[in-house]
């Protein structure tokens, strides 16, 4: 079985200890044997970050647009194979997986474009003979904690940017999925990037992360995961008055009004409610519905979920793969326990445990109908399978509901009605909204974050990146 090392000034280190990778399609296929680094190599990949940051900082731009454009040829190339991967060890369905890495491909090409966009201002003081030049410098040593869910894309669009902008980085992969940012590592070293200037040490949040963060020569952490780890990483980062990037959780809604195209609004609430297993950020957990077509809705929704297959994510015809490990199994299933416990929730279809030719982690979608907003599972984010139905009068109602949440990533709606969609679109408290698409899938080159309790700190991908992995200079110069 291959072993695979961290990356720290260049050279492939053995961890102090070793994880192995689990296929949640199968628990009996076991990937790969991972590097468990600790708090000692997390501080040598920090120093090798500091030392190789001057010069990568100053490196011609179109050495570096040659790096990421090589990076984003590699992975295009290797789209099946790096998807497969992905499927195999998130358990995301082998479809979903080669998207996930073309979209990674996608956003190393963006930024190698960047490389040869960057631009600064020269403006006229309003003192004779004094010119100014507004110029954008890189951060410096950029801490990097990534999650689970995209374990290839959300890597992709905190590193390339990172590199394109002039940063070194030091990045920590969630421990359920270690391969795909090895591999990624693995292609920009091979790519050319000068060593130090991406480091890899995989490991336990508690100790590799924690050391991210302690460390007073890390300039800037950008971080995806959870709201509560998402409030200790702001904390840490106040104590060091470190620019930080948080992206957390959401419980998006998606609002279907009586004009609404039926066969339209159940493909957007299946895709966004239950794809990639319902572990993301974006997906649609709340489907609020107006009276009028609430009844069709969801017996035609029961209706295409029973038309969906849960099997292996790698499998012919399945649409929806496991639940990414026992831990989040469990936290599934009692959520649904806690559905089924609410007064005047109904669950409507699935919340089963599914056994499969293979042992694995597999769950049936769940739908809960005539829910009230005031319930754990339309108040808290439960990222997995399991979705609500909220009944309400008309598009007033449903858009207060839509709002009333902690949270503000995604918010979607459907509906044929040009007045009810602009509408939507200007008043819906979140940082995405979407008008007869799934709230989940978003492009590469736009930002992407959210508001109140989803995001804190500059927005993610696109242009708007250069916000979170620059600094800007002002200079001053008698003529």
């Amino acid at each position: 079985m291959d072993t695979f090392s961290n990356l720290i000034g260049g050279e492939w280190t053995e961890g102090p200890g070793i994880t192995e990778n689990i296929n949640p399609s199968n628990t009996d296929d076991v990937i790969g044997r991972y590097a468990q680094g600790d708090a000692a190599q997390a501080n040598a990949a920090i120093a090798a970050a500091k030392a190789a940051a001057p010069s990568w900082a100053r490196t011609n731009v179109m050495v570096r647009h040659n790096i990421l454009k090589a990076a984003a040829a590699e992975i295009f190339a290797r789209a099946k194979e790096l998807g497969d991967l992905l499927a195999r060890e998130e358990g995301k369905t082998l479809a979903e997986g080669i998207g996930e890495a073309g979209r990674a491909g996608q956003i190393f090409d963006f930024f190698a474009g960047e490389c040869l966009r960057l631009a600064g201002e020269k403006v006229p003081s309003i003192r004779p003979g004094v010119e100014i030049e507004i110029t954008r410098e890189p951060m410096g040593v950029v801490g990097m904690i990534t999650p689970w869910n995209f374990p290839i894309a959300i890597p992709a669009w905190k590193i390339a940017p990172a590199l394109c902008y002039g940063n070194t980085i030091v990045i920590k992969p969630a421990e359920l999925v270690p391969g795909c940012a090895w591999a990624l590592a693995d292609i920009l070293k091979r790519a050319g990037l000068p060593d130090g200037v991406l480091n890899l040490v995989m490991g336990k949040g508690s100790v590799v992360g924690e050391a991210i963060l302690s460390s007073p020569d890390v300039d800037a952490v950008t971080f995806t995961g959870s709201v509560a780890t998402g409030k200790h990483v702001a904390m840490k980062c106040a104590e060091h008055m470190r620019k930080v990037q948080l992206e957390m959780g959401g419980k998006n809604p998606l609002v279907i009004l009586d004009d609404a195209d039926l066969d339209i609004a159940v493909d957007c609430a299946v895709n966004g409610a239950f794809f990639s297993t319902g572990q993301r950020c974006t997906a649609s957990s709340r489907l609020i519905v107006t009276e009028g077509i609430h009844d069709r809705f969801v017996e035609a929704t029961i209706a295409k979920l029973q038309s969906l297959s849960v099997d292996d994510a790698r499998k012919d015809g399945t649409h929806i793969g496991p639940v990414v490990d026992a831990k989040q199994l469990d936290t599934d299933m009692n959520y649904i326990e806690i559905g089924r416990g609410e007064d005047g929730a109904r669950l409507a279809w699935g919340g089963e445990r599914l056994n499969r030719a293979t042992p694995g982690f597999y769950l049936q979608p769940a739908l809960f109908t005539e829910t009230s907003n005031d319930m754990r599972i339309n108040r808290e984010e439960i990222f997995g399978p399991v979705a609500t139905v909220l009944r309400v009068k008309d598009y007033d109602e449903a858009l207060a509901v839509a709002n009333d949440t902690r949270f503000g990533l995604s918010s979607g709606i459907c509906t044929t009605s040009l007045k009810y969609a602009s509408h939507f679109k200007r008043n819906a408290e979140a940082g995405m909204v979407m008008v007869n698409l799934p709230t989940a899938g978003v492009d590469p080159h736009v930002p992407f974050g959210g508001r109140k309790g989803s995001s804190y700190g500059p927005r993610e991908q696109g242009r708007y990146a250069a916000e979170f992995y620059t600094t800007v200079k002002t200079a001053y110069q008698l003529a």
